[in-house]
């Protein structure tokens, strides 16, 4: 539910609740009062006039007071009973216990006259009351005298009651007090309800604001419902929970900066320093014959190599960070791709007198999207890699493939010494080495294998490590095999 409907909601509430509230309230107050709800039906269906009071003290002093021989006029008496009923209201005189006059309607009401009160002093004018007669009430005014011949008599102008009138001067003092507690409570429900929804929500908003503001995201935004606020709730908690990954990413950055500036710092003193040591044994006269001369200047020109090699791998791997070194992928028959590098791989392998076993499993028609060039790099630098860290006299180098679900699979294993286990899960990291001392004589830069993994990242696959201490390591590269190109 919408904010905006919940206002709109809660404004009609404020209305509609207090006056279904307060018309319950009159009805069961009517029923208590007068016993059923029928009466009120007459407030449309009749119009009530009754005799005002100064008509009545006006009719008694300048009437009967003055000539109490009207009191026993029947004619007079007739007369003036018609022209009261207009007024809805009756006349009864009684002397003592005696019946003077009746208006022929009080007649028809046995027992409304009969709890009337008896003769109190003459000249009397007594404050009208009220009488329930059948459901309805009549409003009843005394007049009390006394007449030379009837002795005291006693005048009742008995006059029905309007039930709009009566019941608001019944009901007004309750139905007022109730107005005020069925508003009060109506008010209080409300704004405890749109608290809860809406400005609690906002204040839990307001404080998480202040707390990002002052850097602190060690937190979460509990704020739940469909509503604008809810949905509002969800995206600062999930801007929170991004900014706060964007921050560790920035500081992992900002480590791995720091560390590949140490890295190359390293990498690129040691050979510089080198260099330097033997250009200045030049300088000085120790390379003092032609021999000597010539191994200092090879040694320069292998340690300027090393550099051009480590320049070259960290640019590299830069532009593929970067993800701005371009790929020309097409779709390859891998087997015979592989068994093409595989024969150019055997010559080198032999002039280094390593053993190599190949067990090629797989379809010949299953294809692969690969970048030949780039491809051909990762296959190099896992060769590469297992070369410098081999440490057997029978030096070993397997290459086995097969096909599975869908994916090719590349297993390039050697007989080295095996990667720790606390280092295995490392080594495609850059500048990563598990021989930390650096020397290039037992390693490379550090860079080969994190190359190795952007460029397959780039193609769509993956690439692990199966690693022995001891026994040697196997690097596995997986690939998606395209669509209609896969076999069993």
């Amino acid at each position: 539910m919408s904010i905006r409907l919940k206002f709109l909601l809660s404004y009609a509430a404020m209305l509609v609740v207090p006056l279904l509230l307060l018309i319950i309230t009159a009805m069961l107050m009517t029923v208590v009062y007068q016993g059923d709800v029928q009466s009120l039906k007459s407030i449309y269906e009749s119009k009530f006039e009754r005799l005002e009071e100064h008509e009545t003290s006006n009719l008694i002093k300048h009437t009967f007071m003055q000539n109490t021989d009207l009191l026993t006029d029947t004619v007079f008496l007739n007369d003036l009973s018609a022209d009261l009923l207009k007024k809805n209201t009756s006349l009864y005189i009684r002397s003592e216990n005696t019946v003077l006059y009746a208006s022929d309607d009080l007649l028809l009401k046995q027992g409304l006259t009969d709890n009337f009160p008896g003769f109190k002093q003459a000249g009397s004018h007594y404050e009208p009351f009220q009488q329930k007669y059948n459901n309805e009430w009549y409003q009843i005014a005394q007049f009390d005298l006394l007449s030379n011949d009837l002795g005291p008599v006693s005048i009742f102008l008995v006059s029905k009651i309007d039930p709009l009138v009566y019941s608001l001067r019944t009901f007004f003092p309750i139905l007022s007090q109730s107005t005020v507690v069925v508003l009060l409570l109506t008010h209080i429900l409300l704004t405890t309800y749109m608290s809860r929804t809406i400005i609690r929500p906002l204040l839990e908003l307001r404080k998480a604001a202040k707390r990002v503001t002052e850097g602190d995201l060690n937190f979460q935004v509990k704020i739940s419902g469909k509503d604008e606020l809810g949905q509002l709730g969800m995206a600062f908690e999930e801007m929170r929970s991004k900014l706060q990954q964007s921050i560790l990413v920035q500081q992992q950055y900002e480590t791995n900066r720091k560390e590949l500036i140490t890295n190359i710092s390293h990498d690129l003193k040691t050979p510089i320093t080198a260099i330097k040591g033997y250009v200045d044994g030049i300088l000085e006269g120790v390379a003092d014959s032609p021999e000597k001369n010539e191994k200092y200047m090879r040694t320069i020109a292998a340690k300027a190599g090393e550099m051009d090699h480590l320049i070259d791998e960290l640019f590299l791997y830069s532009k593929l960070d970067m993800q701005k070194l371009p790929f020309s992928f097409e779709s390859v028959p891998i087997l015979p791709f592989l068994n093409d590098w595989v024969e150019e791989l055997k010559l080198d392998l032999e002039k280094q007198k390593v053993d190599l076993h190949i067990a090629m499993n797989g379809e010949e028609a299953a294809r692969v999207s690969v970048d030949r060039d780039s491809f051909k790099r990762v296959l190099g630098n896992i060769i590469q890699n297992s070369l410098k860290y081999m440490d057997k006299p029978e030096r070993r180098i397997t290459i086995h493939t097969w096909i599975e679900a869908q994916n090719f699979t590349l297993a390039i294993g050697d007989n080295g010494p095996g990667i720790p286990p606390e280092a295995a899960e490392h080594i495609f990291e850059r500048f990563y080495r598990a021989e930390q001392s650096r020397n290039t004589n037992t390693g490379g830069s550090g860079l080969g294998l994190a190359i190795a993994k952007q460029i397959i990242t780039e193609h769509g696959g993956a690439i692990y490590a199966d690693t022995k201490e001891g026994e040697g390591t196997v690097i596995r590269i997986v690939l998606p095999i395209e669509e209609g190109g896969a076999g069993e």
